[in-house]
């Protein structure tokens, strides 16, 4: 196998071409691909066999490898290549890959990263990250078994993810003889699907992964194959930064440079376009206009820059612009919105609640989301759109997203306006701070654009100077019978009494008209949280004091709540009953039902309750009475006294 021309080897430098060697590596672009498919389709021994031909592997990284191979099963003296990238001690146990694997290689025309993702329909997500980044896929396919299901979901997911650079490696292609009758049928098979999903391109080329056929170099036992050998192809091919360079500018503002009161500029990296000193620029979402002053690195000022270069735009005017905006061309900005439908690629054990609030982090902009029931989700071994009410994981579906303020953002699939960077965003839990989802904006929803804030007179101030208080959210939350309907009522007599204005929302009475519609599954819960919390912010937005006694069993949605509210004007009050007490009172035969089967999703049974971990308030129903706890939270709410719980 003949690789001298193509592959770089550090060995045979001498000390008089460092210095040259490193100017023409820092200077060459750079590939970012992953290899996917199913399990043991050979992505690990491809990556493996990658780093080995382009000489990337130390004398006693090759040494100990070569001895691993020997107890690994390995047949005769074959090395096996997927050691190198299999790293936990779980993959070599399993001969599997669990997590995303990146390494480096580098050729004499180009660098790589390149991401190994796992096959198994359990770590998807993880295919995702992986994805998320690359100019280039490579779809492993077992010659012995063809065209699988994952196969299938891992061209569907780079496709979707915005890739479209395709290479579809049909390995292990020595076990079958090399039969070029089975290689075209495979071929064949997988055009028909891809053609089906929307990928009209792609590059076969028949591999051996093990043994190295056509990798480095085309092989002799492939004669009637014509196409390149794989890393010629994966050096020649057009990356996609080539693409965004000729769109409009976009710039999304990492953060805000001010070493002194002399400089202010605003640092990020270019997602598409050029941009030049003297150039008119418009802050989305803002809408704010000026002129690019100087453009700086930190080699010195540059006349232009642009897309996938890091810089910091100093302009002319001093206007309004922070961490999340967006600096693009003056007269070809970005959109900007709080309504989008996307696709949602779901990452978390726990299932979608839609209605629950989610932070949306999209390039440098961070809001809270919500997402609304799916439209559909996709099958992806028949692409049909299946009916669902949620998503669980690997689940990939449309849905409707709505921010808390509006955001700059182009589609998707818009790549030379920087569609990945404007468009790809994740979804992290606000408790766990786990990422639960990938989506991709497909557009802005048309009521987003026609709907705005109407500004009125009578403010929120004006509301509560008129009562002569401060408005303020008293969220009561605990078990079913725990005491806080009793207690939130004896709160709103003791502030009356005092000339206090309030209003109690309780859980059972709002369930009888404005949330009738809703049941008691986890999702209801979440949509029934969601109105209340709305309502309570316009009546504090009146200047009320707003009482709500409701179970509200999780902690997001308290959370949801409270983000609503300024900080000093929600106060989380747990009533703390433990369960056995709360079920001996059962005033309400609720829990004698839920024992007995008769009544499904009960908190505390079948149903769990987050309890508050940090609540403003804590009352003990054990050690106080009713009366007491509502004098004891009233003297606190009026200031009375600071709370010492």
């Amino acid at each position: 196998m003949d690789s001298e021309a193509t592959v770089y080897r550090p060995e045979a430098l001498i000390a008089d071409d460092i210095d040259a060697y490193l100017d023409t590596h820092q200077h060459k672009s750079m590939l970012r691909f992953i290899t996917c498919g199913s399990v043991d389709d050979g992505k690990s021994t491809l990556i493996g066999r990658l780093l080995y031909d382009s000489k990337m592997i130390f004398e006693d990284q090759l040494a100990a490898l070569e001895a691993d191979s020997k107890t690994s099963g390995t047949q005769g003296e074959n090395i096996d290549f997927a050691l190198l990238v299999d790293g936990l001690a779980a993959e070599r146990e399993q001969g599997i890959t669990i997590d995303v694997a990146y390494r480096f290689f580098a050729t004499e025309k180009r660098k790589f990263i390149v991401a190994d993702t796992p096959g198994h329909e359990q770590y998807t997500r993880n295919m995702v990250t992986g994805a998320s980044t690359a100019d280039l896929a490579i779809i492993l396919i077992d010659a012995r078994k063809g065209v699988l299901t994952q196969t299938k979901r891992h061209s569907y997911l780079a496709h979707l993810l915005g890739i479209r650079n395709i290479v579809l490696a049909v390995n292990k292609m020595d076990l079958i003889d090399y039969d070029q009758e089975r290689y075209e049928a495979i071929v064949s098979a997988y055009d028909l699907f891809a053609k089906s999903i929307g990928i009209s391109n792609f590059t076969p080329i028949p591999i051996s992964g093990l043994a190295g056929d056509n990798i480095a170099s085309l092989s002799d036992q492939t004669p009637w194959y014509a196409g390149k050998a794989l890393i010629d192809h994966l050096e020649t091919v057009e990356i996609g930064v080539n693409a965004r360079r000729d769109g409009p500018m976009r710039m999304p503002v990492q953060w805000v440079n001010r070493p002194n009161l002399d400089f202010r500029g605003f640092a990020g990296q270019i997602a598409s376009g050029t941009v030049k000193s003297g150039d008119k620029v418009r802050v989305v979402p803002s809408g704010k206009t000026s002129t690019v002053e100087r453009i700086v690195t930190f080699d010195g000022d540059l006349e232009e820059a642009s897309a996938g270069q890091s810089v910091t735009l100093t302009l002319a005017d001093e206007i309004d612009c922070s961490r999340g905006d967006v600096i693009a061309a003056a007269d070809a900005p970005p959109s900007a919105a709080d309504q989008f439908e996307a696709t949602i690629v779901w990452m978390d054990e726990q299932a979608l609640l839609p209605g629950r609030a989610y932070m949306l982090k999209l390039g440098t902009q961070m809001v809270s989301a919500t997402v609304q029931p799916p439209k559909y989700q996709i099958n992806v071994n028949t692409m049909e759109q299946v009916a669902a009410k949620t998503l669980e994981l690997n689940s990939i579906g449309v849905a409707e997203i709505t921010t808390d303020r509006r955001i700059a953002f182009e589609g998707y699939n818009d790549a030379d306006k920087g569609g990945r960077d404007l468009g790809g965003f994740i979804l992290i839990d606000k408790v766990s701070n786990a990422t639960v989802a990938a989506g991709m904006i497909n557009f802005a929803l048309r009521r987003s654009q026609n709907v705005h804030w109407q500004s009125v007179d009578i403010t929120r101030e004006a509301h509560a100077s008129q009562k002569n208080q401060q408005p303020k959210l008293l969220w009561f939350t605990g078990l079913s019978g725990s005491g806080k309907s009793t207690i939130a009522n004896l709160v709103e007599k003791k502030l009356y009494a005092v000339g206090k204005h309030s209003f109690l929302l309780d859980g059972d009475n709002v369930r009888h008209g404005l949330n009738k519609d809703l049941g008691f599954t986890d999702a209801d819960r979440v949509e029934n949280i969601r109105r209340i919390s709305e309502v309570a912010k316009l009546m504090t937005d009146a200047g009320l004091i707003v009482l709500t006694a409701f179970i509200s069993p999780f902690r997001a949605e308290r959370q949801m709540a409270r983000d609503l509210m300024d900080d000093a004007e929600f106060v989380e009050i747990f009533v703390d009953t433990p369960l056995e007490v709360a079920e001996k009172r059962d005033v309400k035969g609720l829990y004698k039902k839920a024992r007995a089967g008769e009544l499904k999703n009960f908190t505390g049974i079948d149903s769990p309750y987050e309890a508050p971990e940090n609540p403003e308030i804590r009352i003990d129903t054990t050690q106080m009475t009713p009366e007491d706890a509502a004098e004891y939270i009233v003297d606190i709410v009026l200031g009375q006294w600071a709370p010492t719980i």
